[in-house]
């Protein structure tokens, strides 16, 4: 079958995780039984890491128009440069590209391991090393029994404490105390915060976030929460972690200024994420129009609170609370997000 480009929705991919929970339901997901800690928005992955995503391959399968039912790999091999547009996206064996971008919501119960992707220069000096760059958009939290089962306030850990050394973070994993020399951080709904490769990180209990990516899930653990949680502890990458952790500071945080109805999250190399709030009634182009390019690249978005349409040459599709979808490189001069009723979305330009 072909068929033109046009708006693309996806059906989630949900995984179950030791340190999962439930709260993905109060985003409409309906989710099957277990702890569901991931959510799987827009993903086209050949393969994936036995302990993150499972070890097979996952391509989202788009649920709207004419190629429902087939996948984002399927939209990518039929559209080409249409659907990519100047994005930098990855060769696969039969050289048609790769969709460049990992979109997830996680639901973090317990805390996750504490963990790092590889750093740029060992990347370089490693080929199977795969660099990872994510940010996390805080949507939800709450005060939740952390490990040894008393309350805490809701955080992130990113990055190490200021003065901790390469000595001290090795001495910290062999005595079993890394937490002590991260930095915690507040989780406060709202706020986004950029994880590049090589920044040591752990989501913690009782927190929400949305999760753009590049698509790779090299990862190196130092520490697993597992004699707190009395859960069977995975294996930790020691001296490649100490290798890629970048011991200076972690990009600050970021949020949209308030009554703004568009600002800039995030920059990288790989993507860049903007959080777009609109009034019902309300619109504003897909592409920031400041944004050099950013008219030649497609576009991602998930719709985080309220509904609203895509509006582009091909017609309306429909979006509401929790979904993610793709407009197409073709299509991205003159789309338009439309409110319908109060909308708070992420839109993120595709490098």
């Amino acid at each position: 079958m072909t068929s033109t480009p046009y708006p693309l929705l996806f059906a989630p991919i949900f995984k179950d995780k030791v340190w999962g929970g439930r709260a993905l339901e109060a985003l409409g997901k309906t989710l099957p039984a277990g702890n569901i800690g991931e959510s799987w928005e827009l993903a086209d992955l050949d393969s994936t890491s036995v302990s993150g995503g499972g070890g097979g391959a996952e391509h989202s399968k788009i649920i709207n128009g004419p190629l429902a039912g087939k996948t984002i790999r399927d939209a990518v091999q039929q559209w080409g440069r249409d659907l990519l547009g100047a994005t930098k996206a990855s060769a696969t064996r039969d050289g048609v590209g790769a969709f460049p971008l990992l979109v997830k919501f996680l639901d973090a119960r317990e805390h996750l391991s504490i963990q790092v992707h590889p750093s740029p220069a060992y990347a370089k000096a490693n080929p199977g090393a795969n660099l990872k760059t994510e940010c996390w958009y805080i949507l939800h939290t709450a005060k939740v029994a952390g490990p040894g089962g008393q309350m805490h306030e809701p955080v992130i850990f990113k990055g190490l404490k200021p003065g901790v050394t390469r000595a001290d973070l090795e001495r910290a994993i062999r005595e079993e105390r890394v937490p002590e020399v991260m930095q915690a951080v507040p989780a406060i709904v709202g706020e986004c915060h950029n994880l590049p490769s090589g920044t040591i990180h752990a989501l913690g209990a009782g927190v929400v976030v949305a999760e753009v990516q590049t698509p790779s899930d090299t990862t190196f653990r130092v520490y697993d929460w597992a004699k707190e949680y009395g859960r069977k502890g995975r294996e930790l990458h020691v001296a490649q972690s100490v290798e890629c952790t970048d011991f200076g500071p972690a990009p600050a945080l970021a949020k949209l200024a308030p009554g703004a109805k568009r600002g800039r999250l995030v920059t990288t190399e790989f993507f860049r994420v903007d959080e777009v709030r609109l009034k019902a009634g309300e619109s504003i182009a897909i592409a920031d129009s400041n944004a050099a390019g950013a008219s030649t690249r497609a576009h991602a978005f998930t719709v985080l609170a309220g509904s609203g349409a895509v509006r582009t040459a091909a017609g309306d599709e429909r979006i509401t609370r929790g979904q993610t979808g793709l407009v197409p490189a073709a299509l991205v001069p003159g789309a338009v997000l439309v409110a319908t009723s109060d909308v708070t979305a992420l839109v993120v330009d595709v490098s």
